[in-house]
């Protein structure tokens, strides 16, 4: 088994409840403990002033017998049961589930880099990871 950190984000709906069906569905893969909820401003990309309403975010720890491309494709999955619709970058969305760390593996790919290359920018990914007590490289 492997410890990896899934960061879950969500700004429509109801956003607790999708962290609830989100965690539900993590649980599947493996034996999770929730990490703490944040609420934060939505990220844009530069020039973007469409509104979105403010985030619910968290990183969870997952002990998991996947593989990292295998989670990965777990995580799609889920989002996409969930109702993820991928519209621009950054946008709003119903679940955002990225991998942020498995195990001390890194690797580079077209599908998934190890650790996530922006984790250590964001601070609604870096302060959950504290409850766990852990640091990003780059951080």
């Amino acid at each position: 088994m492997t410890a990896a950190y899934v960061a879950l984000g969500t700004n429509l709906g109801d956003r607790l409840l999708n962290l609830a069906e989100a965690r539900r569905q993590l649980r599947l893969l493996g034996a999770l403990t929730e990490g703490l909820v944040f609420e934060t401003r939505a990220l844009r990309m530069p020039g973007d002033t469409a509104p979105q309403p403010d985030y619910l975010n968290t990183v969870d720890r997952l002990e998991t017998g996947l593989g990292p491309l295998a989670l990965l494709r777990q995580l799609q999955r889920i989002e996409a049961l969930m109702g993820r619709r991928r519209t621009y970058r950054w946008g709003p969305r119903v679940i955002d589930l990225d991998l942020i760390l498995h195990g001390a593996q890194t690797m580079r790919s077209a599908a998934l880099t190890l650790p996530h290359p922006r984790a250590h920018q964001r601070d609604f990914v870096r302060w959950p990871l504290r409850f766990f007590g852990v640091e990003l490289p780059g951080a």
